[in-house]
């Protein structure tokens, strides 16, 4: 019976939750964002734009790909069993994705559905694809290859033996690590197994060329122990692939040493390490000092290498991830530029040396520090073939950390991907700190278009669905810190069409002056007027407005301004924007900041953990109000809800939640600006904001209350009507017209709430039963009325009436959303919950549902008239020498030789013919005359 008594002990009249019953409340999971698991591998298509990112099978979630175009297009493919995904390639049509189950999957772009799965006879160790082939070529871990038909959809004849068990018939067993089609003979296949290398001739169906790395006595080898150098050894193979021609033949091997190949005549040319050459020849040990004399760093493995070329297939260079010692200052990629390929016909070989072993230049292409890159994508230009390495533009690296960085190549100048890359692969670049809402008007957000500087797209492909129209007026605009000081800001939507669908982005790091220690703990975004404040561990409250760049295109020297104990950032800008949220001041305060709230109105309150409070009017701007809680001696009120005690009074106490409502207090006969203020202990303060006579605001302290439990939400609502009464700029507007509103505020703890009349009034409470609640909102269905939303400890959101605090319905979201995060989650007033499934993924739920589960995207990946370029061939002088030409029609015969059956397409032409010319014949039996109407 105590519920019918809140409403009663609250003043409140009217049931604001009496249209809404159980049956309205039920989950409808509308969206996910962001990468559920560590990203394993990456592959882009530049013939689709296209990029697929696949995950690994971890205890946030299952290994899946993720399919990525333009703006927000994109599409999630689940792998038919619980693995990780090990490899993707993209070949025309098709996704083929190897998984740690050495299973592999075909999925079509067109449907964006599992088209047929292939258990080879063994581990995979390696994939070769190409656009003009209708054949997967799978090297296993027992050094065999066999091919497995794309169209088909069932295994190919051709299997090709462990030719280096052949060759070398007391060798240690081998693998095939790498495959490689000649990127211009497509009948010549390079194979790379754990002991070296050769080269495969479908022609021939044999072996050509092999080559193995051998190091003498003496000979230092890319390894840093000098004492590795006295015994001969074969340092085992990782990587082996073609220069763009096909002329050489480049392995990495696990000493970190790169060795080129004459692929003609199988001579070794060069043996070198990223720092050292003719590494093979006995005599000094290549140097690798480590941090201490007189010793040595080891160095990484090569994780990737790719040789990339220009537009000219002979201007080539050597990109590298991984063989450099482990105690290098600077991370990144190294980049050995070749330059043009000298002609290998006319070419002595100290000229083909020389070319190899002075580079035309060597430069690393910067990571952020002590960020190690294990595998990179290309991003080439418009061919997919040479490899995909065909003058590139950027490269996305993947960082050991599961991070990924975006590179211009090949200057190795950091690319944003803002308004670049899909807003999930934000949440990985790099990873996101700390998450923020704002309900944003409509009207507002379509206005804030950055113009900022930027390359050409990366991914132009695909097409997104119509989604419902818009559902409601104001937005999800959701503000996301990465850890690199970047605030980037987007639309979450409500599951509906999204107008704006761009980005913004402001550099916290740039604003206060430095690069390091940038740990952002707090934001809140304006809804109407679409200001931003950003509340940061050590201290500063930064706060950015929508404007131009006065100083575009300038890095301009910052001048110290200091007014009104602000500090003037505007010149800190960045230098590539023109307009968009520039920098506008900044507070030093002491102590992390705790809490950090922006009204629609023009203020800006933070609170610190030393227990500070500080009040910005943004009209100057100027502080108006600095103090700290241990300031406000007023002795709690008899009306409090909870007796003081020695020791609280002596526990620290700090600022949790701040709200501002514009109502009459008790005992007041008219209404202004208030602020309430509530703390971990459970004190909830209030503040007037009073007009001064020469035009500015003074912030007076009004009285106090104590609740139970640490203050997570604070709702100012009408007494009469249930509606939010918070400070928005007509309600301020009309209390110069003398407008009075009749309050309550309804104050959410982790452990109970309260419904009262500020400022120091007895109210009705309830307590939660034997569980904190860690985040709460009011939330509105329709006209039905409104509710207390809340996210409770046990794994489940439940809601409440209001005044009367009874619980309307209860449900589990623990499935879905991370219990251990519940306290990051965010309640909007529609009924929307964001919150963190994984440390990389959110997930947008609404209780107002029919309890639906996440419903599979509809985006279309596939652009039928986007052509895949013809291979290259090989040369004129390569033809008058005697080399065969083989075509890809060539190599289908060979690969799937002479009964293979009739392709899909084929198999659907046959059985339309069979269709028609059944229809012809009845057709024909119907009209033919019958005898009796012949004699009639």
């Amino acid at each position: 019976m105590a519920h019918l008594l809140r409403g009663k002990q609250a003043g409140l009249q009217r049931d604001f939750s009496a249209g809404l019953h159980p049956q309205l409340f039920a989950i409808d999971e509308i969206a996910r964002f962001g990468i559920n698991s560590q990203i394993g591998c990456l592959a882009y298509d530049p013939v689709q734009s296209l990029l697929a990112v696949g995950t690994n099978d971890t205890q946030f979630g299952a290994g899946q790909v993720y399919v990525f175009g333009q703006g927000r297009v994109s599409v999630t493919l689940p792998l038919p069993r619980k693995a990780s995904v090990k490899a993707i390639h993209f070949v025309v049509d098709k996704l083929i994705v190897v998984d740690s189950k050495n299973e592999i999957s075909v999925f079509s772009l067109e449907t964006t559905r599992i088209l047929a799965s292939y258990s080879p006879p063994g581990s995979v160790t390696a994939l070769a694809t190409d656009p003009c082939l209708d054949f997967a070529l799978i090297g296993l871990q027992n050094g065999e290859i066999v091919a497995y038909d794309l169209d088909r959809q069932c295994p190919a004849p051709l299997k090709l033996p462990n030719f280096w068990k052949q060759q070398h018939p007391k060798a240690r067993p081998t693998s095939v690590v790498t495959l490689a089609l000649h990127p211009r003979d497509i009948g010549s296949l390079l194979i790379g197994y754990t002991e070296g290398a050769a080269i495969y001739s479908f022609k021939t169906d044999k072996p050509v060329k092999f080559f193995r790395y051998a190091l003498q006595p003496g000979a230092p080898g890319g390894d840093s122990d000098p004492t590795a150098s006295k015994i001969p050894r074969y340092p085992r193979l990782t990587q082996a692939l073609w220069h763009p021609t096909g002329t050489f033949v480049l392995t990495g091997h696990e000493d970190s040493s790169l060795v080129i190949w004459d692929a003609k005549d199988g001579q070794k040319i060069l043996a070198r390490t990223i720092q050292s050459t003719n590494v093979d020849v006995p005599g000094d040990a290549s140097k690798s000092l480590g941090s201490a004399p007189g010793t040595f760093a080891l160095k990484c493995p090569l994780f990737r290498i790719a040789w990339c070329c220009k537009e000219n297939p002979d201007d080539t260079g050597i990109l590298i991830a991984g063989g450099t010692p482990t105690t290098a200052l600077e991370k990144g990629l190294t980049f050995i530029e070749l330059g043009q390929t000298p002609v290998y016909a006319t070419s002595s070989w100290p000229i083909l040396t020389q070319h190899f072993e002075k580079p035309k230049s060597q430069h690393t292409l910067r990571t952020p520090p002590n960020a190690e890159v294990v595998d990179f994508c290309l991003i080439p230009r418009r061919s997919a073939h040479y490899a995909g390495s065909q003058d590139p533009i950027a490269i996305i690296a993947l960082l050991a950390s599961g991070e990924t960085v975006t590179l211009s190549f090949p200057s190795g100048h950091s690319i944003t991907p803002t308004n670049q890359l899909h807003v999930s692969l934000s949440y990985v670049h790099p990873f996101v700190s700390h998450v923020s809402l704002a309900y944003v008007e409509r009207t507002r957000w379509l206005g804030m278009v950055e113009n900022r500087s930027k390359g050409p797209p990366i991914l132009k492909g695909g097409a997104e669905t119509r989604h419902s129209m818009m559902r409601f007026a104001n937005r999800n605009i959701i503000q996301a810190a990465h850890a690199d000081g970047t605030v980037r800001i987007w639309d979450v939507g409500h599951g509906d069409e999204i107008e704006n669908q761009k980005m913004l982005q402001v550099d916290v790091a740039r604003a206060i002056g430095r690069a390091s220690d940038v740990d952002v703990t707090r934001m809140s975004m304006a809804g109407a007027t679409g200001e931003l404040a950003i509340g940061l561990r050590t201290g500063e409250v930064v706060i950015f407005r929508w404007g131009q760049n006065k100083d575009h295109g300038k890095d301009l020297r910052h001048v110290e301004a200091k007014s009104f104990g602000l500090d003037t950032i505007i010149d800190r800008a960045e230098p590539s924007i023109k307009e968009g949220l520039v920098p506008l001041t900044m507070f030093q305060g002491q102590g992390q900041v705790t809490t950090l709230t922006m009204s629609d109105v023009g203020f800006v309150v933070a609170g610190f953990q030393h227990g500070g409070l500080v009040v910005i009017d943004l009209r100057g701007p100027a502080v108006i109000y600095e103090a700290g809680l241990d300031d406000l001696t007023e002795q709690p009120a008899r009306g409090s809800f909870r007796k003081s005690n020695s020791q609280s009074q002596h526990q620290a106490e700090w600022p949790t939640c701040v709200e501002f409502g514009v109502m009459s207090l008790e005992g007041d006969d008219y209404s202004s600006i208030l602020m309430f203020v509530g703390t971990n202990l459970g004190r909830l303060a209030t503040f007037k904001i009073l007009p001064e006579a020469h035009g500015g605001y003074s912030v007076k302290y009004a009285g106090s209350s104590t609740v139970e439990g640490q203050i997570i939400t604070i709702a100012p609502l009408d007494a009469q009507l249930g509606d939010p009464v918070e400070a928005t700029q007509s309600s301020v507007a009309g209390l110069r017209e003398g407008l009075k509103i009749d309050g309550v505020i309804l104050v959410v703890t982790t452990s109970g709430a309260r419904i009262f009349r500020p400022s120091a009034a007895k109210g009705a409470h309830k307590r939660w039963d034997n569980v904190f609640c860690d985040s709460a909102a009011v939330v509105r269905y329709q006209a039905a009325g409104c509710a207390l939303l809340g996210l409770f400890g046990d794994g489940s959101a439940k809601t409440f009436s209001i005044p009367a605090l009874k619980q309307i319905a209860s449900t589990n979201v623990s499935h879905i959303l991370d219990v251990r995060r519940f306290a990051e989650a965010v309640v909007t007033p529609t009924g929307d919950m964001i919150g963190w499934t994984g440390p990389s993924e959110l997930a947008l739920l609404n209780v107002w549902g029919t309890g639906s589960d996440l419903t599979r995207s509809l985006d279309k990946l596939l652009n039928v008239e986007a052509l895949t370029p013809p291979r290259p061939t090989i040369s004129n002088v390569q033809w008058m020498t005697g080399t065969l030409h083989v075509t890809p029609a060539d190599m289908d015969a060979l690969i799937g030789g002479p009964n293979r059956p009739p392709s899909k397409q084929m198999m659907e032409l046959r059985r339309a013919e069979e269709e028609q010319q059944r229809a012809m014949k009845r057709a024909a039996t119907t009209e033919t005359p019958s005898p009796e109407k012949d004699q009639e």
